[in-house]
């Protein structure tokens, strides 16, 4: 325990010029006593670590010292290897890099830890694109990647319908979702907006930086912005009995979490069993296709418009499963 936190020290003082035992004690989350206790252990080993005195002090390398990752268990070398995602660093152009900086790592592991990246390629593979779609990468994505990298504002052309329009951009981060990248940018130096970096016909250099906000959460902004997003579409809602298995099934075919809340919201079952729920969903067309993939498990209530399509749907299954029936009997129904 205590080996892992003098390592976790050498590297905090590694990536700052000088901190003081208050901020080394709420990063190690100990007291200020051993703050003092670890320095003085360093020293004796080795490490040459500085206490500067006086209100202004704090601690400090000396000398530019630099040490080796030979503290990395193997759990966390194979962790370390797990961070990149091969496929999206090379479409932001930064695949070199990464090849680059995962050997000077490797170089810098112990013997017996060489063999992480290797592990770690062997037990885990990230497939970002979403099923049924051939990802095809955006031709202006390495511009604004560089950008994103380097702070600096571009003169952006976006399409928007069928029309482009100029954006003057602060380009904070970029996401990938599901096989297609965004850019998450302040506009005009206005409020933070999102576009789709394939809609982008033009992305050139203005030549200035801009000051990062260090407030800005990058995760959270898109998280609170794509859950917003999908509540946005769900503009109507549709009234559905469901079976035990519908219940079940109804979150794989629609809207996750606007599934899960229609589902806690509803009430008991009826004497047969089915629940009645009151589903937000995007259109009675987006509807239609969602819910008749779960067949007899759901019965749509409302609207009139939508239960009469599935009427007719269960028709023109009946003639089709029928004895003898088929596309192209042209007969009514057997009764029954």
């Amino acid at each position: 325990m205590r080996a892992a936190r003098l390592i976790t020290m050498v590297l905090l003082l590694q990536s700052r010029p000088s901190m003081t035992a208050a901020e080394l004690a709420r990063e190690l989350e100990v007291s200020e006593r051993t703050v003092q206790r670890d320095a003085q252990a360093l020293s004796e080993a080795g490490v040459p670590v500085y206490a500067d005195r006086g209100r202004a002090g704090g601690y400090r390398l000396v000398g530019g010292y630099r040490t080796r990752l030979t503290g990395l268990a193997r759990s966390e070398a194979e962790a370390l290897f797990l961070s990149g995602v091969p496929g999206a660093l090379r479409e932001m152009g930064l695949d070199d890099a990464a090849s680059a900086a995962r050997l000077k790592v490797s170089a810098a592991l112990l013997p017996s830890l060489r063999d992480a990246p290797a592990s770690a390629a062997q037990r885990f593979h990230l497939d970002a694109p979403a099923w049924y779609q051939e990802p095809g990468t955006p031709e202006l994505l390495p511009a604004v990647a560089r950008a994103v990298w380097a702070d600096r504002c571009v003169r952006a052309r976006y399409r928007r319908g069928d029309a482009e329009v100029d954006r003057e951009l602060a380009p904070y981060g970029l996401v990938l979702k599901a096989g297609v990248w965004y850019l998450c940018a302040r506009a005009d130096g206005g409020a933070f907006r999102v576009y789709r970096v394939d809609r982008f016909t033009s992305v050139e250099p203005s030549g200035e930086t801009f000051v990062r906000d260090e407030g800005f959460d990058l995760p959270a902004f898109w998280e609170e912005r794509a859950s917003a997003f999908a509540r946005a579409l769900l503009r109507t809602v549709v009234v559905v009995r469901l079976s035990e298995a519908g219940a079940r099934s109804l979150p794989y075919v629609t809207d996750r979490a606007a599934a899960r809340e229609a589902l806690a919201a509803a009430g008991g079952p009826d004497p047969s069993g089915r629940v009645t729920v009151t589903l937000p969903v995007e259109s009675d067309d987006v509807a239609y296709g969602q819910l008749l993939a779960l067949g007899p498990e759901a019965e749509v209530l409302e609207p009139a418009s939508l239960r009469a399509r599935f009427t007719e749907a269960a028709v023109r299954l009946r003639q089709l499963y029928a004895p003898g029936g088929g596309p192209d009997t042209g007969g009514e129904p057997s009764g029954g």
